[in-house]
């Protein structure tokens, strides 16, 4: 392996040491916007994998553009559903009181 390689794959560890301490400590009443700001951020990298896709040349960057788009798309979907059902959860129903 390569000295790049080697320190991309260190900060990659370590970002996922460090994201999981942040997530862990959200208190779960701002997971719901926590949620949407990662959508948006999604949605940026879905149009930042179309630029790519468009700037790479040949089939086989076509086709791993394709896929980063398709699975950046199922993601950001996905991550609108979820908060969409989570706030579900604290909408009041027909005819229930506080």
């Amino acid at each position: 392996m390569s000295t790049e390689a080697i320190v991309g794959l260190y900060v990659f560890v370590l970002a996922i040491f460090v994201g999981f301490e942040v997530i862990s400590k959200v208190p779960s009443t701002l997971h719901t916007p926590l949620m949407s700001g990662a959508n948006a951020i999604h949605g940026i990298i879905v149009i930042g994998a179309m630029l790519v896709s468009a700037a790479v040349g040949g089939p086989l960057g076509l086709l791993l553009g394709f896929f980063a788009v398709v699975l950046g798309t199922a993601n950001v979907v996905g991550g609108f559903v979820v908060t969409d059902r989570m706030l579900a959860m604290f909408k009041q129903k027909p005819g229930q009181r506080k």
